[in-house]
């Protein structure tokens, strides 16, 4: 039994069993990834993977907890060499964030730039994606950390740790009608036609509860992932928009005026989602303590050794 054994079959399912996808993330042929998982179900006297021809279509019973054990080894094993790094190079290594495109663009910012500042021989990257995918990256080792609103509390492999709370703003060109009235309301605002995120994107279940509570119905007629799309929208005039407050910067949004809805929603909560029983390098601790630091390394240590999911706020 190899790790590039067990590395295979846990990209295979990551890939939704698509073994030429897998094959091109592990850098190698469709038949050597096909031939490998092979020879480790020879050796373990079962089959992980249901197949039709050649193709893979299902994960047999035992092979679902093959998969689980795996990809536990391969995090013990990778945390293996993090010791190492740790011990012999305290100030250099890499660090990668799965987040979305809001928190990127406009939460991490001044943390990153401070990061930098503080750790110049780290090399830091920044994934985007949906949340979705961010854990699903976390969980397959791909990124240290992930940094969202939306699901991460469907994944019980992660911890979560509270950041902070957040809310939206509605934005408007500066001669609508919405801009005129002292208190916005959901009903208002559920007359003119809507952009805002996309569903798996940025609390946008809590606004649609907020909608369904009234017994209104949102004409939402754009979405986006991405807030600066949101604006250019409205500023053609196609809608108004529903967008986090942080997207909102009155320097740069001169075109628009955005409205407060702290009173029509619920306010949100961006969560830092750790693989449980990770071992995590120092700078990783630093970082997080510079987004939250509440988030203290014995905090995030206690949580991320712990047998809960979620860490209270």
């Amino acid at each position: 039994m190899k790790l590039q054994q067990l590395r295979y079959v846990c990209e295979v399912a990551r890939n939704d069993l698509n073994l030429s996808k897998a094959a091109q993330v592990l850098f190698t042929s469709q038949p050597g990834v096909s031939k490998q998982i092979l020879q480790l179900e020879d050796e373990l006297g079962v089959k992980i993977f249901v197949r039709s021809g050649k193709r893979f279509v299902g994960v047999t019973e035992p092979g679902k907890q093959i998969i689980e054990i795996s990809q536990r080894i391969l995090l013990e094993a990778r945390n293996l060499k993090e010791v190492t790094a740790e011990f012999h190079h305290e100030t250099t290594g890499s660090f990668t964030i799965a987040t979305t495109h809001t928190q990127a663009r406009y939460a991490l910012p001044p943390v990153v730039r401070r990061f930098m500042k503080a750790y110049p021989q780290v090399r830091l990257s920044l994934h985007q994606g949906s949340p979705t995918q961010i854990a699903e990256q976390v969980i397959g080792g791909q990124a240290d950390l992930a940094i969202a609103t939306e699901a991460l509390d469907l994944y019980p492999q992660l911890t979560m740790l509270p950041c902070y709370e957040w809310n939206r703003c509605v934005v408007v060109p500066p001669d609508h009608d919405l801009a005129k009235m002292k208190k916005l309301t959901l009903e208002a605002l559920a007359t003119y036609p809507i952009i805002t995120y996309d569903f798996a994107f940025t609390g946008r279940s809590t606004m649609n509860h907020a909608f369904e509570a009234r017994g209104l119905t949102p004409d939402i007629v754009l979405t986006a992932i991405d807030a600066d799309v949101i604006k250019t929208y409205v500023e053609l005039g196609l809608g108004v928009g529903i967008i986090a407050h942080m997207a909102y910067d009155p320097k740069r949004d001169r075109g628009l005026r955005a409205l407060d809805a702290s009173h029509l929603f619920e306010p949100n909560t961006t969560r830092i989602g750790i693989r449980r029983h990770s071992y995590l390098r120092g700078y990783v601790y630093d970082f997080i303590e510079m987004f939250t630091p509440q988030l203290t390394r014995k905090v995030v240590e206690t949580a991320v050794a712990g047998g809960t999911s979620e860490v209270a706020a």
